[in-house]
């Protein structure tokens, strides 16, 4: 990862859309049900939007990202409230055993080998420990993956990765489709053509003009969450195994049955 990852990053202070400040909150909000007097390791954290809010419910809380550059806005606003640390999610310098939650989010599809740091979360988790998943529906008609992005997986290919290493999965679904507003429900078909000619803004320049067309007014993304700053409802329960075509947005629960023997 280089710092190019820097332009595809929701860092702290950048114009963004409301729906991407509750899709922020509500996934630490969701995280935060599991993490509560947990011993809880977050990677690739970004600039740490939600370390606050997830560290005052939990037992111990580490975080860090594989970006230096990133890391530094973290440090700037925390201080000395948290210790971030420059990692691997390949290769991660914690003990065995010594996590209950692994949260990684919106990330997923960066890391060049998914297998390697689901080998990674069963050697540091504890028995009956969990990682937690939030990534954005590949299977929707219309989506636009990331610059530098490596692999996508949604529900059906969750499920076979973490399988293969002894997890049990959940899933569940945030954004529904059908909540959209009338005119994003219109552009999407644009969107999709636009996806497919390879026309999508690359650069954080073209894609703010973009939102404010889609979007109307952005706001500055905080930098830190906290309770109630958006209202939470729970996602929605999902299948394993099939694809999902209603959500914006994916969740997964991963825990590893082996080691619950």
């Amino acid at each position: 990862m280089s710092a190019d990852y820097l332009a595809v990053t929701e860092l702290s202070g950048d114009d963004v859309t409301q729906e991407q400040i509750m899709r922020m909150c509500h996934r630490y909000y969701w995280a935060g049900e599991y993490c509560r007097d947990k011993d809880v390791l977050e990677a690739a954290c970004g600039t740490g939007q939600g370390a606050g809010y997830l560290s005052g419910l939990a037992s111990s809380y580490r975080a860090g990202d594989f970006s230096e550059e990133t890391l530094k806005i973290a440090r700037s606003h925390y201080g000395e409230r948290i210790a971030f640390q420059q990692f691997d999610a390949q290769e991660m310098p914690f003990d065995n055993n010594s996590s209950d939650i692994i949260i990684l989010f919106e990330a997923l599809y960066y890391i060049p080998s998914a297998e390697r740091f689901v080998v990674e979360c069963k050697r540091v988790l504890r028995p009956g420990g969990k990682v937690l998943i939030a990534t954005a529906n590949k299977d929707l008609f219309d989506f636009n993956p990331s610059p530098h992005s490596f692999k996508y997986y949604g529900v059906k290919e969750l499920t076979g990765l973490f399988a293969e290493n002894g997890f049990s999965t959940q899933y569940f679904g945030c954004v529904p489709v059908d909540s959209l507003s009338v005119k994003q429900k219109i552009l999407r078909p644009i969107k999709k053509f636009v996806v497919n000619s390879g026309l999508m803004p690359k650069t954080m320049a073209g894609k703010k003009l973009l939102k404010r067309l889609v979007f109307g007014s952005l706001v500055p993304m905080p930098a830190e969450i906290i309770t109630g700053m958006v209202n939470y409802d729970p996602p929605t329960k999902l299948v394993a195994g099939k694809h999902d075509h209603l959500h914006k947005v994916i969740y997964c629960v991963a825990m590893n049955q082996e080691q619950c023997q």
